[in-house]
Protein backbone atom coordinates (compact mmCIF):
# COMPACT_ATOMS: atom_id res chain seq x y z
CA UNK A 1 0.00 0.00 0.00
CA UNK A 2 3.21 2.58 -0.49
CA UNK A 3 1.60 4.26 -3.38
CA UNK A 4 -1.48 4.34 -5.21
CA UNK A 5 0.39 1.73 -8.18
CA UNK A 6 0.92 -0.49 -5.70
CA UNK A 7 -2.52 -0.12 -4.68
CA UNK A 8 -3.67 -0.64 -8.30
CA UNK A 9 -1.60 -4.42 -7.73
CA UNK A 10 -3.20 -5.07 -4.69
CA UNK A 11 -6.06 -5.10 -6.54
CA UNK A 12 -5.30 -6.78 -9.33
CA UNK A 13 -4.48 -9.84 -6.86
CA UNK A 14 -7.81 -9.77 -5.05
CA UNK A 15 -9.21 -9.60 -8.51
CA UNK A 16 -7.26 -12.83 -9.22
CA UNK A 17 -8.04 -14.79 -6.29
CA UNK A 18 -11.88 -13.32 -6.43
CA UNK A 19 -12.41 -14.53 -10.13
CA UNK A 20 -11.05 -18.14 -8.95
CA UNK A 21 -14.29 -18.57 -6.65
CA UNK A 22 -12.79 -17.12 -3.06
CA UNK A 23 -15.07 -14.99 -1.24
CA UNK A 24 -12.61 -12.11 -0.26
CA UNK A 25 -12.40 -9.83 2.59
CA UNK A 26 -8.86 -7.66 3.03
CA UNK A 27 -7.62 -6.14 5.50
CA UNK A 28 -5.12 -3.19 4.42
CA UNK A 29 -2.81 -0.91 6.26
CA UNK A 30 -2.05 2.59 6.14
CA UNK A 31 0.37 4.05 2.80
CA UNK A 32 3.68 4.13 3.73
CA UNK A 33 4.71 6.54 6.26
CA UNK A 34 1.50 8.11 6.85
CA UNK A 35 0.99 6.79 10.59
CA UNK A 36 4.28 8.57 10.96
CA UNK A 37 3.50 11.79 9.77
CA UNK A 38 0.14 11.77 11.26
CA UNK A 39 1.42 11.36 14.75
CA UNK A 40 4.14 13.52 14.30
CA UNK A 41 1.38 16.62 13.43
CA UNK A 42 0.20 16.04 17.07
CA UNK A 43 3.61 15.77 18.43
CA UNK A 44 4.87 19.08 16.50
CA UNK A 45 1.91 20.68 19.11
CA UNK A 46 2.20 19.19 22.17
CA UNK A 47 5.00 17.08 23.72
CA UNK A 48 2.37 14.46 25.36
CA UNK A 49 -1.07 14.44 23.30
CA UNK A 50 -4.34 12.21 24.43
CA UNK A 51 -4.09 9.10 23.51
CA UNK A 52 -7.52 8.97 22.61
CA UNK A 53 -7.24 11.89 20.18
CA UNK A 54 -3.77 10.20 19.05
CA UNK A 55 -6.01 7.20 17.75
CA UNK A 56 -9.16 9.68 15.95
CA UNK A 57 -5.81 10.84 14.35
CA UNK A 58 -4.01 7.45 13.00
CA UNK A 59 -6.74 5.75 12.39
CA UNK A 60 -7.77 8.08 9.58
CA UNK A 61 -4.57 6.34 7.61
CA UNK A 62 -6.14 3.05 6.90
CA UNK A 63 -9.56 4.89 6.15
CA UNK A 64 -8.16 6.03 3.40
CA UNK A 65 -6.23 3.50 2.04
CA UNK A 66 -9.77 1.11 2.18
CA UNK A 67 -11.53 3.72 -0.25
CA UNK A 68 -8.57 3.76 -2.65
CA UNK A 69 -8.31 0.18 -2.77
CA UNK A 70 -12.06 -0.09 -3.15
CA UNK A 71 -11.78 2.67 -5.84
CA UNK A 72 -9.18 0.54 -7.54
CA UNK A 73 -11.31 -2.68 -7.39
CA UNK A 74 -14.03 -0.71 -9.33
CA UNK A 75 -11.82 0.42 -11.72
CA UNK A 76 -11.26 -3.05 -12.70
CA UNK A 77 -14.83 -4.19 -12.49
CA UNK A 78 -14.82 -5.60 -9.31
CA UNK A 79 -17.47 -4.68 -6.85
CA UNK A 80 -16.16 -3.98 -3.42
CA UNK A 81 -17.51 -2.01 -0.41
CA UNK A 82 -15.05 -0.56 2.43
CA UNK A 83 -15.67 -0.14 6.00
CA UNK A 84 -13.95 1.31 8.91
CA UNK A 85 -13.11 -0.69 11.49
CA UNK A 86 -16.05 0.79 13.87
CA UNK A 87 -18.34 0.34 11.10
CA UNK A 88 -18.21 -3.76 11.11
CA UNK A 89 -17.88 -3.01 14.02
CA UNK A 90 -14.75 -4.07 15.63
CA UNK A 91 -14.85 -4.09 19.75
CA UNK A 92 -11.86 -2.99 21.65
CA UNK A 93 -11.25 -2.55 25.55
CA UNK A 94 -10.24 1.70 25.94
CA UNK A 95 -6.59 1.27 26.11
CA UNK A 96 -6.26 3.92 24.02
CA UNK A 97 -3.26 3.39 21.15
CA UNK A 98 -2.73 -0.58 22.86
CA UNK A 99 -5.85 -1.69 22.80
CA UNK A 100 -7.23 -5.03 22.52
CA UNK A 101 -9.81 -6.77 20.38
CA UNK A 102 -12.93 -7.69 22.37
CA UNK A 103 -15.56 -9.07 19.40
CA UNK A 104 -16.24 -8.65 16.05
CA UNK A 105 -19.95 -8.88 14.61
CA UNK A 106 -19.86 -10.67 11.18
CA UNK A 107 -23.57 -10.25 10.14
CA UNK A 108 -22.71 -6.89 7.50
CA UNK A 109 -19.44 -8.87 5.74
CA UNK A 110 -21.32 -12.04 5.25
CA UNK A 111 -24.15 -9.86 3.71
CA UNK A 112 -22.11 -8.48 1.07
CA UNK A 113 -19.81 -11.39 0.71
CA UNK A 114 -22.57 -13.69 -0.05
CA UNK A 115 -23.30 -10.84 -2.21
CA UNK A 116 -20.62 -11.61 -4.38
CA UNK A 117 -18.46 -8.20 -3.05
CA UNK A 118 -14.39 -7.80 -2.23
CA UNK A 119 -15.18 -6.75 1.51
CA UNK A 120 -12.22 -3.81 2.49
CA UNK A 121 -11.87 -3.56 6.68
CA UNK A 122 -9.51 -1.05 7.70
CA UNK A 123 -7.15 -2.71 10.02
CA UNK A 124 -5.35 -1.21 12.98
CA UNK A 125 -8.46 0.13 14.17
CA UNK A 126 -11.57 -0.38 16.43
CA UNK A 127 -14.21 1.14 18.55
CA UNK A 128 -14.69 0.69 22.87
CA UNK A 129 -18.31 0.27 24.08
CA UNK A 130 -18.38 4.23 24.46
CA UNK A 131 -18.45 4.47 20.45
CA UNK A 132 -14.61 6.31 20.67
CA UNK A 133 -12.15 5.36 17.93
CA UNK A 134 -9.25 2.86 19.35
CA UNK A 135 -6.04 1.79 17.40
CA UNK A 136 -4.16 -1.67 18.37
CA UNK A 137 -0.93 -0.65 18.06
CA UNK A 138 2.00 -0.89 16.13
CA UNK A 139 1.30 -3.64 13.64
CA UNK A 140 -1.71 -3.99 14.25
CA UNK A 141 -3.12 -4.51 10.54
CA UNK A 142 -2.16 -7.58 11.04
CA UNK A 143 -3.75 -8.52 14.23
CA UNK A 144 -7.01 -6.97 12.42
CA UNK A 145 -6.77 -9.59 9.59
CA UNK A 146 -6.14 -12.32 11.83
CA UNK A 147 -8.95 -11.49 14.23
CA UNK A 148 -11.48 -10.96 11.15
CA UNK A 149 -10.04 -14.33 9.81
CA UNK A 150 -11.03 -16.16 12.84
CA UNK A 151 -14.42 -14.06 13.39
CA UNK A 152 -15.15 -15.32 9.55
CA UNK A 153 -13.73 -19.26 9.75
CA UNK A 154 -11.66 -18.75 6.97
CA UNK A 155 -9.66 -21.39 5.33
CA UNK A 156 -6.57 -19.27 5.58
CA UNK A 157 -5.39 -16.04 6.41
CA UNK A 158 -2.61 -14.11 3.61
CA UNK A 159 -0.43 -11.59 5.35
CA UNK A 160 1.36 -9.67 2.48
CA UNK A 161 4.33 -8.06 3.64
CA UNK A 162 7.63 -6.68 1.87
CA UNK A 163 9.23 -10.50 2.98
CA UNK A 164 8.67 -13.34 0.96
CA UNK A 165 8.72 -15.51 4.02
CA UNK A 166 10.15 -16.55 7.77
CA UNK A 167 13.65 -16.51 7.64
CA UNK A 168 15.82 -18.46 9.78
CA UNK A 169 16.82 -15.22 11.42
CA UNK A 170 16.98 -11.83 9.52
CA UNK A 171 19.04 -11.81 6.12
CA UNK A 172 19.94 -8.19 6.48
CA UNK A 173 22.29 -9.28 9.61
CA UNK A 174 23.57 -13.13 8.07
CA UNK A 175 23.10 -13.36 4.56
CA UNK A 176 22.84 -16.70 4.07
CA UNK A 177 19.64 -17.46 6.28
CA UNK A 178 17.45 -19.76 4.60
CA UNK A 179 13.24 -18.97 4.52
CA UNK A 180 11.17 -21.48 6.12
CA UNK A 181 8.55 -23.43 4.11
CA UNK A 182 6.35 -24.09 7.10
CA UNK A 183 7.23 -22.54 11.04
CA UNK A 184 4.37 -24.02 13.99
CA UNK A 185 2.60 -21.39 15.73
CA UNK A 186 4.60 -22.12 18.79
CA UNK A 187 7.90 -21.09 17.17
CA UNK A 188 6.58 -18.25 15.77
CA UNK A 189 5.45 -16.57 18.92
CA UNK A 190 8.43 -16.88 20.30
CA UNK A 191 10.30 -15.66 17.18
CA UNK A 192 7.72 -12.92 16.86
CA UNK A 193 8.07 -12.12 20.91
CA UNK A 194 11.39 -11.95 20.83
CA UNK A 195 12.20 -9.32 18.31
CA UNK A 196 11.29 -10.83 14.56
CA UNK A 197 9.32 -8.14 12.98
CA UNK A 198 7.74 -10.13 10.30
CA UNK A 199 4.28 -10.47 12.05
CA UNK A 200 2.99 -8.83 15.51
CA UNK A 201 2.92 -11.04 18.15
CA UNK A 202 -0.91 -10.49 18.94
CA UNK A 203 -1.44 -11.55 15.21
CA UNK A 204 0.34 -14.73 15.75
CA UNK A 205 -1.19 -15.30 19.20
CA UNK A 206 -4.81 -15.35 17.30
CA UNK A 207 -3.73 -17.38 14.91
CA UNK A 208 -2.75 -19.67 17.68
CA UNK A 209 -5.74 -19.41 19.94
CA UNK A 210 -8.28 -19.62 17.02
CA UNK A 211 -6.12 -22.52 14.87
CA UNK A 212 -6.20 -20.42 12.27
CA UNK A 213 -3.65 -21.03 9.35
CA UNK A 214 -1.71 -17.65 8.18
CA UNK A 215 0.83 -17.65 5.64
CA UNK A 216 3.25 -14.88 5.42
CA UNK A 217 4.29 -13.76 1.22
CA UNK A 218 5.40 -11.06 -0.39
CA UNK A 219 3.29 -8.63 -1.62
CA UNK A 220 6.13 -7.20 -4.24
CA UNK A 221 6.01 -10.25 -6.14
CA UNK A 222 3.46 -10.23 -9.76
CA UNK A 223 -0.20 -9.81 -8.80
CA UNK A 224 -0.94 -11.84 -12.13
CA UNK A 225 1.15 -14.67 -10.92
CA UNK A 226 0.02 -18.13 -11.19
CA UNK A 227 -2.54 -18.47 -8.41
CA UNK A 228 -1.37 -22.37 -7.35
CA UNK A 229 1.65 -20.68 -7.10
CA UNK A 230 0.74 -17.91 -5.01
CA UNK A 231 -1.32 -20.49 -2.93
CA UNK A 232 2.08 -22.45 -2.38
CA UNK A 233 4.61 -19.83 -2.08
CA UNK A 234 6.72 -17.83 1.52
CA UNK A 235 6.12 -19.54 4.83
CA UNK A 236 3.08 -21.48 5.95
CA UNK A 237 2.04 -21.11 10.18
CA UNK A 238 0.29 -24.20 11.48
CA UNK A 239 -0.02 -26.57 13.80
CA UNK A 240 2.28 -29.40 11.77
CA UNK A 241 5.00 -29.61 13.97
CA UNK A 242 5.56 -33.47 14.80
CA UNK A 243 7.92 -34.29 11.53
CA UNK A 244 9.57 -30.72 11.51
CA UNK A 245 10.26 -31.72 14.94
CA UNK A 246 12.52 -34.31 14.49
CA UNK A 247 14.02 -32.61 11.25
CA UNK A 248 15.54 -29.58 13.28
CA UNK A 249 16.82 -28.79 16.73
CA UNK A 250 16.73 -25.12 16.23
CA UNK A 251 14.46 -23.19 13.96
CA UNK A 252 15.68 -19.79 13.74
CA UNK A 253 17.40 -17.11 15.63
CA UNK A 254 15.56 -14.05 16.74
CA UNK A 255 17.22 -10.63 18.30
CA UNK A 256 15.71 -7.86 19.47
CA UNK A 257 17.64 -4.36 19.66
CA UNK A 258 15.16 -2.46 21.69
CA UNK A 259 15.79 -3.32 25.16
CA UNK A 260 16.70 -1.43 28.46
CA UNK A 261 17.98 -3.56 31.44
CA UNK A 262 16.88 -1.48 35.18
CA UNK A 263 18.01 -2.55 38.11
CA UNK A 264 16.56 -1.98 41.47
CA UNK A 265 19.70 -2.94 43.85
CA UNK A 266 19.49 -4.18 47.84
CA UNK A 267 15.60 -4.44 48.65
CA UNK A 268 14.72 -6.11 51.19
CA UNK A 269 14.36 -9.53 50.42
CA UNK A 270 10.66 -10.43 51.64
CA UNK A 271 7.24 -11.34 50.35
CA UNK A 272 5.34 -8.78 47.96
CA UNK A 273 8.89 -7.12 46.79
CA UNK A 274 8.38 -7.91 43.30
CA UNK A 275 4.76 -6.50 43.19
CA UNK A 276 5.86 -3.31 44.86
CA UNK A 277 8.71 -2.85 41.95
CA UNK A 278 6.47 -4.38 39.27
CA UNK A 279 2.71 -3.01 40.04
CA UNK A 280 3.47 0.68 39.37
CA UNK A 281 5.66 -0.30 35.79
CA UNK A 282 2.36 -2.45 35.23
CA UNK A 283 -0.26 0.56 36.08
CA UNK A 284 1.98 2.27 33.66
CA UNK A 285 0.73 0.33 31.02
CA UNK A 286 4.58 -1.01 29.96
CA UNK A 287 5.39 -4.50 29.10
CA UNK A 288 7.86 -5.92 31.06
CA UNK A 289 10.48 -9.01 30.01
CA UNK A 290 13.17 -10.78 31.17
CA UNK A 291 13.36 -10.77 35.38
CA UNK A 292 15.88 -12.05 37.66
CA UNK A 293 16.27 -11.78 41.68
CA UNK A 294 19.78 -12.25 43.35
CA UNK A 295 20.38 -14.50 45.84
CA UNK A 296 19.52 -12.68 49.06
CA UNK A 297 22.62 -11.50 51.27
CA UNK A 298 21.89 -10.14 54.32
CA UNK A 299 18.45 -10.06 54.07
CA UNK A 300 19.12 -7.58 50.83
CA UNK A 301 18.59 -8.64 47.48
CA UNK A 302 18.94 -7.03 43.52
CA UNK A 303 15.70 -7.04 41.48
CA UNK A 304 16.25 -6.90 37.22
CA UNK A 305 13.96 -6.70 34.53
CA UNK A 306 13.96 -5.36 31.41
CA UNK A 307 11.49 -3.41 29.01
CA UNK A 308 11.24 -1.80 25.89
CA UNK A 309 13.77 0.63 25.50
CA UNK A 310 10.83 3.75 24.04
CA UNK A 311 9.65 2.98 27.65
CA UNK A 312 12.73 3.05 29.80
CA UNK A 313 13.02 6.48 30.68
CA UNK A 314 8.79 6.05 31.79
CA UNK A 315 10.45 3.24 33.91
CA UNK A 316 12.96 4.61 35.61
CA UNK A 317 10.48 8.00 36.59
CA UNK A 318 7.70 5.10 37.55
CA UNK A 319 10.32 3.28 39.43
CA UNK A 320 12.04 6.87 41.24
CA UNK A 321 8.33 7.57 42.91
CA UNK A 322 7.59 4.14 43.61
CA UNK A 323 10.20 2.65 45.48
CA UNK A 324 11.08 5.61 47.20
CA UNK A 325 7.43 5.79 48.23
CA UNK A 326 6.75 2.28 48.94
CA UNK A 327 10.42 0.58 49.64
CA UNK A 328 11.99 3.43 51.27
CA UNK A 329 15.37 1.97 49.71
CA UNK A 330 17.17 0.45 46.57
CA UNK A 331 19.48 2.42 44.35
CA UNK A 332 17.88 2.66 40.57
CA UNK A 333 20.60 2.03 38.26
CA UNK A 334 19.98 1.07 34.46
CA UNK A 335 21.41 0.30 31.14
CA UNK A 336 19.27 1.26 27.80
CA UNK A 337 22.08 -0.01 25.32
CA UNK A 338 21.53 -4.19 25.63
CA UNK A 339 19.98 -6.34 23.23
CA UNK A 340 18.29 -9.62 23.33
CA UNK A 341 19.35 -12.69 21.39
CA UNK A 342 17.59 -16.07 21.21
CA UNK A 343 17.36 -19.56 19.15
CA UNK A 344 14.49 -20.99 19.08
CA UNK A 345 12.52 -24.52 18.06
CA UNK A 346 10.44 -26.76 19.02
CA UNK A 347 13.12 -29.41 18.89
CA UNK A 348 14.76 -28.74 22.42
CA UNK A 349 12.00 -30.99 23.84
CA UNK A 350 13.78 -33.93 22.55
CA UNK A 351 17.45 -32.88 22.03
CA UNK A 352 19.68 -31.46 24.82
CA UNK A 353 22.74 -29.23 25.28
CA UNK A 354 21.32 -26.61 23.36
CA UNK A 355 22.14 -24.07 26.18
CA UNK A 356 25.54 -25.59 26.76
CA UNK A 357 26.16 -25.20 22.48
CA UNK A 358 24.49 -21.43 23.06
CA UNK A 359 26.80 -20.70 25.81
CA UNK A 360 29.57 -22.02 23.96
CA UNK A 361 29.46 -20.37 20.75
CA UNK A 362 29.03 -17.02 22.34
CA UNK A 363 32.17 -17.27 24.91
CA UNK A 364 34.16 -18.68 21.98
CA UNK A 365 33.13 -15.14 20.75
CA UNK A 366 34.13 -13.06 24.00
CA UNK A 367 30.60 -12.57 24.66
CA UNK A 368 29.36 -11.55 28.30
CA UNK A 369 25.92 -12.51 29.08
CA UNK A 370 23.99 -10.27 30.78
CA UNK A 371 20.98 -12.05 31.75
CA UNK A 372 19.28 -15.50 31.28
CA UNK A 373 15.59 -16.83 30.37
CA UNK A 374 14.18 -20.08 28.76
CA UNK A 375 11.10 -21.46 27.93
CA UNK A 376 10.17 -24.97 26.44
CA UNK A 377 11.13 -24.07 23.02
CA UNK A 378 13.48 -20.99 23.34
CA UNK A 379 16.21 -19.69 25.28
CA UNK A 380 17.31 -15.84 25.27
CA UNK A 381 20.13 -14.04 26.65
CA UNK A 382 20.65 -10.11 26.72
CA UNK A 383 23.85 -8.81 25.90
CA UNK A 384 25.53 -5.53 24.87
CA UNK A 385 24.16 -4.01 21.95
CA UNK A 386 27.36 -3.51 20.23
CA UNK A 387 27.72 -7.63 20.24
CA UNK A 388 24.37 -8.25 18.79
CA UNK A 389 24.97 -9.16 15.13
CA UNK A 390 28.15 -10.86 15.75
CA UNK A 391 26.07 -13.02 18.49
CA UNK A 392 23.36 -13.57 15.94
CA UNK A 393 26.06 -14.84 13.02
CA UNK A 394 27.71 -16.75 15.42
CA UNK A 395 24.98 -18.26 16.64
CA UNK A 396 22.96 -19.18 13.20
CA UNK A 397 26.29 -20.83 11.70
CA UNK A 398 26.60 -22.97 15.48
CA UNK A 399 22.88 -24.47 14.48
CA UNK A 400 23.86 -25.21 11.39
CA UNK A 401 21.15 -22.69 10.03
CA UNK A 402 22.70 -21.97 6.88
CA UNK A 403 22.18 -25.83 6.08
CA UNK A 404 19.18 -26.85 3.86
Amino acid sequence: MGSTERIKNVARRIAKWHDAGHQIVVVPSAMSGETNRLLGLAKEISNDPDPRELDMIASTGEQVSVALLAIALHAIGKEAVSYAGWQVPIMTDSAFTKARIRSIDDSKVRKDLDAGRVVIITGFQGMDEDGNISTLGRGGSDTSAVAVAAALKASECLIYTDVDGVYTTDPRVVSDARRLKTVTFEEMLEMASLGSKVLQIRSVEFAGNYRMPTRVLSSLTDPLMPLEEEANSGTLISFEGDSHMEQATITGIAFNRDEAKITVMSVPDKPGIAYQILGPVADANIEVDMIIQNQSVDGKTDFTFTVPRAEYNKAMDVLDASVKAHIGSGNIVGDAKVSKVSVVGVGMRSHVGIASRMFQTLSEEGINILMISTSEIKISVLINEKYMELAVRALHKAFDLDKA
